[in-house]
């Protein structure tokens, strides 16, 4: 596991040149995320390496977070958390909305996310929602709710 003790993380928009880069993440942690170039996408890097990713995928009046991932070797250190809070201006642009696996719930409630019934979700994800669940995917939907 790598020592953030020693590194230091910046969080901030991803810039278009580097749009490739995080599909090469994605490719190599999260096979089934693929950025699109009409998302905004967040990511937090050491000096050498993006280690963290996510995604927002506008609608007109809402937003849809999704492909969250930090590279294996960093998890467990808080940074999905940090990520989280610094695309906080994000969060708060749109109506955000994320499909939360089941045993990340918790992660998602810290950072101001709150379940919500799939009723409650625009009519633009409420379809979205059930095809991955009839996929075998275990999904709770949530609401980003600032306090």
């Amino acid at each position: 596991m790598t020592d953030l003790t020693k590194t230091t993380l910046s969080f901030h928009p991803l810039e278009p040149l580097r749009f490739p880069l995080v599909n090469r993440l994605y490719k190599a942690h999260y096979p089934a995320g693929k950025a699109k170039k009409d998302e905004v996408i967040w990511i937090g890097e050491s000096t050498t390496e993006i280690v963290s990713a996510v995604r927002f995928q506008q609608f007109e009046d809402h937003q849809l977070m999704t492909g969250m991932l930090v590279v294996p070797a960093f998890r467990q250190q808080g940074i999905s958390q940090a990520l989280l809070k610094a695309c906080q201006v994000q969060l708060i642009s749109k109506h955000c909305f994320c499909f939360a696996f089941s045993h990340l719930e918790n992660l998602y409630a810290q950072a101001g996310f709150q379940v919500i019934s799939e009723d409650a979700l625009p009519v633009s994800l409420a379809g979205r929602i059930q095809r991955y669940r009839s996929a075998g995917k275990s999904l709770i939907p949530m609401r980003y709710s600032p306090n």
